[in-house]
């Protein structure tokens, strides 16, 4: 059995008499890249959102007027007629508020830790700040992905559950639901502890 850290008491009352293959903790709640990734495309929505409130509030916020076309015909809004531009600039401040929500969930995932994973038998549990999750093992599809070292790693675990997803240029494409256990010591180690316990536990039944 692979455990290397104390455990809190909650999480041990949650595991019982349950034996333990592996007991870790995860620096983080998903890879870095995930989290970057969504900076990234936030920061570009910001840039993108940023022309329109360059091109249609800049000249207001400067007491100046600015025309544009609504609906096809010219209009021209100014500080003592803001009711033209009303629209366009809640219209703006919705893409603005989306991207600010997208960066700041992309920082609040890079930061946040992954907290304890243990796994037995029958079952994976994820312990963090009194929360616990816990996913029998059956539930997931085999598909195993490791990135890392001998000091440190990230398993991906695909599950059974997933999600239908519309592509513009092909049908439609089944995505299953992902499980990170990143940032973990003995990442190899646990691999083939979570590949064991999945295939005894895969409630399909033999070819043949």
């Amino acid at each position: 059995m692979l455990e290397t850290i104390s455990l809190p008491e909650e999480l041990i009352r949650v595991i019982g008499s349950e034996t333990k293959d592996f007991a870790v903790k995860a620096a983080r709640a998903q890879p870095v890249k995930n989290s970057v990734g969504l900076i990234i495309f936030s920061v570009l929505w910001l840039a993108f959102t940023s022309i329109f409130v360059i091109t249609f509030l800049g000249p207001l916020f400067r007491g100046k007027e600015v025309e544009f076309f609504s609906n096809g015909v010219p209009a021209v809004a100014g500080p003592g007629n803001l009711e033209a531009i009303t629209l366009p600039a809640i219209i703006i401040g919705i893409f603005a508020l989306v991207g600010i929500g997208l960066l700041a969930f992309g920082l609040y995932s890079l930061f946040k830790q992954g907290g304890y994973f243990v796994g037995t038998p029958t079952r994976l549990i994820n312990f963090h700040k009194g929360n616990y999750r816990s996913v029998d093992w059956e539930q997931f599809s085999g598909d195993v992905e490791v990135r890392g070292n001998d000091q440190k790693g990230t398993i991906t675990l695909g599950m059974r559950t997933g999600k239908m997803v519309s592509s513009k240029n092909g049908p439609d494409r089944y995505v299953p639901d992902i499980y990170y256990i990143a940032r973990i010591p003995d990442v190899f180690e646990i691999e083939q502890i979570c590949r064991k316990r999945i295939k005894e536990n895969d409630p399909t039944p033999p070819a043949g």
